[in-house]
Protein backbone atom coordinates (compact mmCIF):
# COMPACT_ATOMS: atom_id res chain seq x y z
CA UNK A 1 0.00 0.00 0.00
CA UNK A 2 2.87 2.36 0.73
CA UNK A 3 4.27 1.70 -2.72
CA UNK A 4 0.96 2.74 -4.34
CA UNK A 5 0.98 6.04 -2.43
CA UNK A 6 4.53 6.66 -3.57
CA UNK A 7 3.50 5.93 -7.17
CA UNK A 8 0.68 8.48 -6.98
CA UNK A 9 2.97 11.13 -5.51
CA UNK A 10 5.69 10.41 -8.06
CA UNK A 11 3.14 10.73 -10.86
CA UNK A 12 2.00 14.05 -9.39
CA UNK A 13 5.63 15.24 -9.20
CA UNK A 14 6.13 14.32 -12.86
CA UNK A 15 2.91 16.14 -13.74
CA UNK A 16 4.02 19.32 -11.94
CA UNK A 17 7.45 19.08 -13.54
CA UNK A 18 5.83 18.98 -16.99
CA UNK A 19 3.69 22.02 -16.09
CA UNK A 20 6.75 23.96 -14.93
CA UNK A 21 8.38 23.78 -18.38
CA UNK A 22 5.57 25.94 -19.82
CA UNK A 23 5.23 28.51 -17.00
CA UNK A 24 6.65 32.06 -17.00
CA UNK A 25 10.10 31.80 -15.45
CA UNK A 26 9.57 34.58 -12.92
CA UNK A 27 6.42 33.03 -11.43
CA UNK A 28 7.33 29.35 -11.73
CA UNK A 29 8.04 28.73 -8.05
CA UNK A 30 4.96 30.57 -6.75
CA UNK A 31 2.61 28.91 -9.25
CA UNK A 32 4.03 25.45 -8.62
CA UNK A 33 3.77 25.90 -4.85
CA UNK A 34 0.12 26.88 -5.25
CA UNK A 35 -0.63 23.97 -7.59
CA UNK A 36 1.21 21.47 -5.42
CA UNK A 37 -0.69 22.49 -2.29
CA UNK A 38 -4.00 22.32 -4.17
CA UNK A 39 -3.32 18.96 -5.84
CA UNK A 40 -1.88 17.31 -2.73
CA UNK A 41 -5.00 18.38 -0.81
CA UNK A 42 -7.18 16.88 -3.55
CA UNK A 43 -5.13 13.67 -3.47
CA UNK A 44 -5.48 13.38 0.31
CA UNK A 45 -9.24 13.96 0.09
CA UNK A 46 -9.62 11.26 -2.57
CA UNK A 47 -7.57 8.78 -0.59
CA UNK A 48 -9.46 9.64 2.61
CA UNK A 49 -12.81 9.06 0.91
CA UNK A 50 -11.61 5.70 -0.47
CA UNK A 51 -9.84 4.72 2.74
CA UNK A 52 -6.77 3.68 0.77
CA UNK A 53 -4.10 5.14 -1.56
CA UNK A 54 -5.02 5.62 -5.20
CA UNK A 55 -3.96 2.93 -7.62
CA UNK A 56 -1.83 3.80 -10.63
CA UNK A 57 -4.87 3.79 -12.91
CA UNK A 58 -6.94 5.93 -10.53
CA UNK A 59 -4.11 8.45 -10.21
CA UNK A 60 -3.82 8.67 -14.00
CA UNK A 61 -7.60 9.17 -14.35
CA UNK A 62 -7.48 11.97 -11.79
CA UNK A 63 -4.60 13.78 -13.52
CA UNK A 64 -6.32 13.34 -16.87
CA UNK A 65 -9.36 15.15 -15.44
CA UNK A 66 -7.14 18.02 -14.27
CA UNK A 67 -6.02 18.61 -17.88
CA UNK A 68 -2.81 18.29 -19.81
CA UNK A 69 0.28 20.09 -18.44
CA UNK A 70 0.19 22.49 -21.40
CA UNK A 71 -3.45 23.38 -20.77
CA UNK A 72 -2.89 23.92 -17.03
CA UNK A 73 0.18 26.11 -17.64
CA UNK A 74 -1.74 28.08 -20.25
CA UNK A 75 -4.09 29.44 -17.59
CA UNK A 76 -1.19 31.34 -16.02
CA UNK A 77 0.19 32.86 -19.22
CA UNK A 78 -0.53 36.45 -20.27
CA UNK A 79 -3.65 36.87 -22.37
CA UNK A 80 -3.05 36.10 -26.04
CA UNK A 81 -5.26 37.56 -28.77
CA UNK A 82 -4.63 35.48 -31.88
CA UNK A 83 -3.52 32.30 -30.12
CA UNK A 84 -5.25 31.19 -26.93
CA UNK A 85 -3.50 30.17 -23.70
CA UNK A 86 -4.05 26.44 -24.29
CA UNK A 87 -2.28 26.40 -27.65
CA UNK A 88 0.21 29.22 -27.09
CA UNK A 89 2.80 27.11 -25.12
CA UNK A 90 2.90 24.61 -28.00
CA UNK A 91 3.15 27.46 -30.51
CA UNK A 92 6.04 29.06 -28.61
CA UNK A 93 7.84 25.73 -28.28
CA UNK A 94 7.47 24.95 -32.00
CA UNK A 95 8.62 28.48 -32.90
CA UNK A 96 11.81 28.18 -30.83
CA UNK A 97 12.66 24.74 -32.21
CA UNK A 98 11.97 25.85 -35.79
CA UNK A 99 14.10 28.99 -35.36
CA UNK A 100 16.98 26.92 -33.97
CA UNK A 101 16.98 24.47 -36.87
CA UNK A 102 16.41 27.25 -39.41
CA UNK A 103 19.54 29.00 -38.14
CA UNK A 104 21.60 25.81 -38.49
CA UNK A 105 20.24 24.91 -41.93
CA UNK A 106 20.62 28.47 -43.26
CA UNK A 107 24.21 28.65 -42.00
CA UNK A 108 25.12 25.31 -43.59
CA UNK A 109 23.50 26.27 -46.90
CA UNK A 110 25.30 29.62 -46.98
CA UNK A 111 28.67 28.06 -46.16
CA UNK A 112 28.27 25.34 -48.80
CA UNK A 113 27.10 27.86 -51.40
CA UNK A 114 29.97 30.25 -50.72
CA UNK A 115 32.41 27.36 -50.79
CA UNK A 116 31.32 25.93 -54.13
CA UNK A 117 30.89 29.23 -55.93
CA UNK A 118 33.11 32.30 -56.32
CA UNK A 119 32.01 34.95 -53.85
CA UNK A 120 32.78 38.49 -52.80
CA UNK A 121 32.35 40.51 -49.65
CA UNK A 122 28.95 41.66 -50.97
CA UNK A 123 27.77 38.04 -51.18
CA UNK A 124 28.67 37.50 -47.54
CA UNK A 125 26.98 40.75 -46.52
CA UNK A 126 23.83 39.78 -48.43
CA UNK A 127 23.79 36.42 -46.65
CA UNK A 128 23.79 38.23 -43.29
CA UNK A 129 21.15 40.72 -44.44
CA UNK A 130 18.80 37.89 -45.44
CA UNK A 131 18.79 36.44 -41.92
CA UNK A 132 15.95 38.68 -40.57
CA UNK A 133 13.79 37.88 -43.60
CA UNK A 134 14.33 34.14 -43.11
CA UNK A 135 13.25 34.26 -39.47
CA UNK A 136 10.37 36.63 -40.20
CA UNK A 137 8.94 34.36 -42.91
CA UNK A 138 9.37 31.32 -40.68
CA UNK A 139 7.60 33.01 -37.76
CA UNK A 140 4.83 34.30 -40.03
CA UNK A 141 4.00 30.88 -41.45
CA UNK A 142 4.11 29.14 -38.07
CA UNK A 143 1.94 31.86 -36.54
CA UNK A 144 -0.57 31.58 -39.37
CA UNK A 145 -0.83 27.80 -38.87
CA UNK A 146 -1.47 28.19 -35.15
CA UNK A 147 -3.96 31.02 -35.66
CA UNK A 148 -5.96 28.71 -37.91
CA UNK A 149 -5.56 25.94 -35.34
CA UNK A 150 -6.87 28.25 -32.62
CA UNK A 151 -9.82 29.28 -34.78
CA UNK A 152 -10.79 25.67 -35.48
CA UNK A 153 -10.25 24.58 -31.87
CA UNK A 154 -12.47 27.42 -30.60
CA UNK A 155 -15.33 27.17 -33.09
CA UNK A 156 -15.22 23.58 -34.32
CA UNK A 157 -13.60 21.52 -31.54
CA UNK A 158 -15.24 18.32 -32.76
CA UNK A 159 -13.41 18.57 -36.09
CA UNK A 160 -9.96 18.98 -34.54
CA UNK A 161 -7.97 15.75 -34.26
CA UNK A 162 -6.26 14.96 -30.96
CA UNK A 163 -3.08 17.01 -30.47
CA UNK A 164 -0.32 15.74 -28.22
CA UNK A 165 -0.11 17.80 -25.04
CA UNK A 166 -3.41 19.65 -25.68
CA UNK A 167 -6.03 16.98 -26.27
CA UNK A 168 -7.84 15.59 -23.27
CA UNK A 169 -6.80 12.15 -24.53
CA UNK A 170 -3.24 12.69 -23.30
CA UNK A 171 -1.83 9.97 -21.05
CA UNK A 172 -0.28 10.76 -17.65
CA UNK A 173 1.84 7.62 -17.99
CA UNK A 174 3.64 9.32 -20.89
CA UNK A 175 4.97 12.10 -18.63
CA UNK A 176 8.79 12.29 -18.63
CA UNK A 177 10.57 10.88 -15.57
CA UNK A 178 11.56 13.18 -12.74
CA UNK A 179 14.75 15.12 -13.32
CA UNK A 180 17.48 14.82 -10.75
CA UNK A 181 17.60 17.54 -8.17
CA UNK A 182 19.69 20.54 -9.14
CA UNK A 183 21.09 20.60 -5.65
CA UNK A 184 23.03 17.44 -6.48
CA UNK A 185 24.48 18.45 -9.83
CA UNK A 186 24.30 22.25 -10.10
CA UNK A 187 25.92 23.22 -6.81
CA UNK A 188 27.12 26.83 -6.56
CA UNK A 189 30.75 27.30 -7.47
CA UNK A 190 33.05 27.41 -4.48
CA UNK A 191 35.66 30.08 -3.83
CA UNK A 192 38.37 27.48 -4.46
CA UNK A 193 37.06 26.93 -8.00
CA UNK A 194 36.97 30.69 -8.63
CA UNK A 195 40.59 31.01 -7.41
CA UNK A 196 41.61 28.05 -9.60
CA UNK A 197 40.04 29.73 -12.62
CA UNK A 198 42.01 32.93 -11.95
CA UNK A 199 45.24 30.93 -11.65
CA UNK A 200 44.48 28.98 -14.83
CA UNK A 201 43.67 32.21 -16.67
CA UNK A 202 46.95 33.75 -15.50
CA UNK A 203 48.93 30.69 -16.63
CA UNK A 204 47.18 30.74 -20.01
CA UNK A 205 48.03 34.43 -20.44
CA UNK A 206 51.65 33.73 -19.49
CA UNK A 207 51.79 30.89 -22.02
CA UNK A 208 50.36 33.19 -24.67
CA UNK A 209 52.93 35.89 -23.95
CA UNK A 210 55.81 33.39 -24.25
CA UNK A 211 54.82 32.17 -27.72
CA UNK A 212 56.72 34.86 -29.73
CA UNK A 213 59.99 33.99 -27.96
CA UNK A 214 59.28 30.25 -27.74
CA UNK A 215 57.05 29.26 -30.71
CA UNK A 216 57.62 25.62 -29.79
CA UNK A 217 54.98 26.16 -27.07
CA UNK A 218 52.40 26.51 -29.84
CA UNK A 219 53.72 24.36 -32.69
CA UNK A 220 55.63 21.78 -30.70
CA UNK A 221 58.28 19.86 -32.68
CA UNK A 222 56.51 21.03 -35.85
CA UNK A 223 58.11 24.45 -35.45
CA UNK A 224 61.21 23.11 -37.23
CA UNK A 225 59.13 22.19 -40.28
CA UNK A 226 57.53 25.63 -40.22
CA UNK A 227 60.88 27.40 -40.24
CA UNK A 228 62.10 25.15 -43.04
CA UNK A 229 58.98 25.62 -45.18
CA UNK A 230 58.78 28.21 -47.99
CA UNK A 231 55.81 29.86 -46.24
CA UNK A 232 55.61 32.53 -43.56
CA UNK A 233 52.79 34.36 -41.79
CA UNK A 234 51.56 37.78 -42.85
CA UNK A 235 51.72 40.83 -40.56
CA UNK A 236 47.97 40.42 -39.91
CA UNK A 237 48.72 37.52 -37.58
CA UNK A 238 50.68 39.83 -35.26
CA UNK A 239 47.60 42.03 -34.85
CA UNK A 240 45.51 38.88 -34.34
CA UNK A 241 47.93 37.69 -31.63
CA UNK A 242 47.85 40.95 -29.66
CA UNK A 243 44.05 40.99 -29.85
CA UNK A 244 44.06 37.53 -28.24
CA UNK A 245 46.45 38.79 -25.55
CA UNK A 246 44.09 41.69 -24.87
CA UNK A 247 41.07 39.40 -24.61
CA UNK A 248 42.91 37.02 -22.27
CA UNK A 249 44.00 39.97 -20.11
CA UNK A 250 40.45 41.32 -19.94
CA UNK A 251 39.10 37.87 -19.07
CA UNK A 252 41.65 37.58 -16.25
CA UNK A 253 40.77 41.06 -14.99
CA UNK A 254 37.05 40.26 -14.91
CA UNK A 255 37.65 37.04 -12.98
CA UNK A 256 39.84 38.88 -10.45
CA UNK A 257 37.20 41.61 -10.03
CA UNK A 258 34.43 39.03 -9.53
CA UNK A 259 36.59 37.21 -6.99
CA UNK A 260 37.43 40.43 -5.13
CA UNK A 261 33.79 41.55 -5.05
CA UNK A 262 32.60 38.12 -3.95
CA UNK A 263 30.36 37.68 -7.01
CA UNK A 264 32.08 34.56 -8.38
CA UNK A 265 28.91 32.50 -7.77
CA UNK A 266 26.70 34.82 -9.80
CA UNK A 267 25.91 34.44 -13.46
CA UNK A 268 27.22 37.36 -15.51
CA UNK A 269 25.35 37.29 -18.85
CA UNK A 270 26.38 40.83 -19.82
CA UNK A 271 30.07 40.04 -19.28
CA UNK A 272 29.64 36.86 -21.31
CA UNK A 273 28.01 38.76 -24.19
CA UNK A 274 30.64 41.50 -24.12
CA UNK A 275 33.49 38.97 -24.24
CA UNK A 276 31.85 37.11 -27.11
CA UNK A 277 31.32 40.36 -29.01
CA UNK A 278 34.96 41.35 -28.43
CA UNK A 279 36.07 37.96 -29.76
CA UNK A 280 34.89 39.16 -33.18
CA UNK A 281 37.69 41.75 -33.22
CA UNK A 282 40.60 39.32 -33.85
CA UNK A 283 38.45 37.47 -36.38
CA UNK A 284 37.73 40.78 -38.08
CA UNK A 285 41.46 41.45 -38.23
CA UNK A 286 41.93 38.25 -40.23
CA UNK A 287 38.96 38.94 -42.49
CA UNK A 288 40.29 42.42 -43.30
CA UNK A 289 43.68 41.17 -44.41
CA UNK A 290 44.73 42.96 -47.63
CA UNK A 291 43.64 40.85 -50.59
CA UNK A 292 42.71 38.09 -48.10
CA UNK A 293 46.39 37.13 -47.87
CA UNK A 294 47.37 35.64 -44.52
CA UNK A 295 50.21 33.38 -45.64
CA UNK A 296 53.16 34.59 -47.72
CA UNK A 297 56.12 33.07 -49.51
CA UNK A 298 59.50 33.70 -47.92
CA UNK A 299 61.08 34.03 -51.35
CA UNK A 300 58.34 34.94 -53.87
CA UNK A 301 60.71 35.36 -56.81
CA UNK A 302 62.08 31.84 -56.41
CA UNK A 303 59.04 29.87 -55.15
CA UNK A 304 56.07 31.57 -56.84
CA UNK A 305 55.85 29.05 -59.68
CA UNK A 306 56.22 25.96 -57.52
CA UNK A 307 54.13 26.98 -54.52
CA UNK A 308 51.84 29.68 -55.93
CA UNK A 309 48.78 27.41 -56.30
CA UNK A 310 49.27 25.95 -52.81
CA UNK A 311 49.58 29.45 -51.39
CA UNK A 312 46.34 30.61 -53.03
CA UNK A 313 44.35 27.59 -51.84
CA UNK A 314 45.76 27.96 -48.32
CA UNK A 315 44.73 31.61 -48.11
CA UNK A 316 41.28 30.86 -49.49
CA UNK A 317 40.83 28.01 -47.02
CA UNK A 318 41.86 30.14 -44.03
CA UNK A 319 39.61 32.98 -45.17
CA UNK A 320 36.61 30.68 -45.63
CA UNK A 321 37.21 28.99 -42.25
CA UNK A 322 37.34 32.42 -40.60
CA UNK A 323 34.05 33.38 -42.26
CA UNK A 324 32.39 30.22 -40.94
CA UNK A 325 33.67 30.91 -37.41
CA UNK A 326 32.38 34.49 -37.60
CA UNK A 327 28.93 33.29 -38.66
CA UNK A 328 28.82 30.81 -35.77
CA UNK A 329 29.95 33.41 -33.22
CA UNK A 330 27.45 35.98 -34.50
CA UNK A 331 24.59 33.46 -34.27
CA UNK A 332 25.63 32.53 -30.74
CA UNK A 333 25.88 36.20 -29.83
CA UNK A 334 22.40 36.95 -31.18
CA UNK A 335 21.00 33.97 -29.27
CA UNK A 336 22.65 35.09 -26.02
CA UNK A 337 21.28 38.63 -26.49
CA UNK A 338 17.82 37.23 -27.17
CA UNK A 339 17.95 35.12 -24.01
CA UNK A 340 19.16 38.09 -21.95
CA UNK A 341 16.34 40.31 -23.23
CA UNK A 342 13.76 37.56 -22.66
CA UNK A 343 14.96 36.96 -19.10
CA UNK A 344 14.93 40.68 -18.33
CA UNK A 345 11.40 41.00 -19.69
CA UNK A 346 10.23 38.03 -17.64
CA UNK A 347 11.80 39.58 -14.55
CA UNK A 348 9.87 42.83 -15.03
CA UNK A 349 7.12 43.20 -12.41
CA UNK A 350 3.65 42.59 -13.73
CA UNK A 351 1.60 45.75 -14.22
Amino acid sequence: MIRKKEDAMELLDRYLQAIKKHLPRKRQDDILAELRANYEAQLEDKEASLGRPLTQGEAEDWLRQLGSPVAVAGRYLPQQYLIGPCIFPVYWYVLKIAAFWAAIIYTVVCVVTLTLQPHTANDIANAFLRVPAVFFNLAAWITLVFVVLEFVATRFPQKLPPIAGISQQWSPSSLPPLEKSKSQHDKPRSRAIAVAEVIFNALALGWLLLIPALPILLFGPGVAYFHASPFTLAHQWILFYWCLVGLASLQLLLRIVNLYRGTWQEHHPVQHIVMKALSLIPLGVLLNAPNQVLVLLRNPARDAVQYGATLDSTNRGIHLATQVIVVIVVLQLLWDIFQLIRNRMEDQPAV
